[in-house]
């Protein structure tokens, strides 16, 4: 067993890019005002690149690791920070009560990136814009005025985006996280806002709700399906998509509650790296949970017959599964 773990693992770091010739991308933080004993460094992308340091007031935090691509990290879970392979980042975080002031220095590329973050972060703050749509339900937020919002919302960060001096690489990171406030906003909430407040859709003066996702192209590149946010956002397209397809031949549908319906629908809607990225998710997620973990194993093996193009997401659930 552990044989096997450490062969996963060597495949794992040799996907994730040990060229001697690669410059390593590094990480590091002062950190005032933090009150928990330990300083967290974690990757979205993978469990892989993370570290962990005992606080130490003033201390500088650093962390050299490898990637081959774009990589959004957090820091104490709070402060987000995005990196690109050979990028140098050093984040000054003061935390003051519920307000947490962060400050970049570094190369050129890995400011400017996260500068563009930080910006759309503040949108959202002088808008009031909630990242939470259960939030949005307990103040009451009309589903109206969130889509309105939402609308606004895009319109800022595109601007924003197209004047940012950030890597386009970083620039579609961005476009894809935006895509999840908005449209997950679209898609979701009036759903949610009736069931929770009893206003059926048809009367929240959002216009024609099967509608509402007109125009809108999915995203396939490289960045955007490296965002678990997105991911979330492709899923329920997914659902809408498929109930709208129902509801336009008379049928009915029901969205699919448990892994293997949800597999099966993803595989069926989707191709190519979106699909791929989909299946992975979910499979990836439902290991993670840890129970009935058993049940994936079938799902695994059709995926990689049919449908994994990635090695870096084989390598991730062969590691997960030991």
């Amino acid at each position: 067993m552990k044989k096997k773990l450490l062969f996963a693992l060597i495949s794992i770091i040799s996907l994730l890019g040990t060229a001697t010739s690669q410059q390593k991308t590094t990480l590091s933080a002062q950190i005032y005002g933090y009150q928990r004993d330990m300083v967290y460094f974690d990757c979205v992308q993978t469990p892989l690149i993370a570290q962990e340091f005992h606080t130490n007031p003033g201390e500088e935090h650093i962390y050299s690791f490898d990637c081959d691509n774009l990589v959004y990290m957090t820091i104490n879970g709070r402060v987000k920070v995005v990196l690109q392979p050979g990028d140098s980042l050093h984040v000054d975080i003061n935390y003051d009560g519920k307000n947490v002031k962060v400050e970049y220095s570094g190369s050129e590329r890995a400011v400017n990136n996260n500068r563009l973050f930080k910006g759309i972060e503040n949108i959202k703050r002088s808008m009031r814009y909630k990242g939470q749509l259960l939030g949005c339900i307990a103040l009451d937020i009309k589903p109206k005025s969130r889509i309105d919002d939402s609308r606004i919302l895009l319109e800022k960060a595109n601007a924003l985006i197209g004047n940012s001096q950030a890597s386009d690489e970083a620039k579609n990171y961005a476009k894809a996280m935006v895509d999840y406030d908005v449209y997950m906003s679209f898609i979701e909430y009036p759903v949610m806002y009736e069931s929770t407040r009893g206003l059926a859709v048809a009367s929240q003066e959002i216009g024609d709700y099967w509608n509402i996702m007109e125009g809108y192209t999915t995203r396939n590149d490289a960045e955007s399906l490296s965002c678990p946010e997105y991911a979330s956002l492709l899923m329920r397209y997914c659902f809408y998509m498929n109930e709208k397809a129902a509801r336009e031949k008379g049928g009915t549908y029901s969205m699919p509650k448990v892994m293997e319906e949800m597999y099966k629908e993803f595989a069926s809607f989707y191709s190519g790296e979106q699909r791929d990225f989909l299946l992975y998710t979910l499979l990836r997620n439902f290991i993670m949970n840890g129970q009935e973990i058993e049940r994936a194993d079938l799902l695994y093996k059709d995926y990689i017959e049919k449908y994994n193009i990635n090695p870096f997401y084989k390598s991730i659930i062969d590691m997960l599964l030991q």
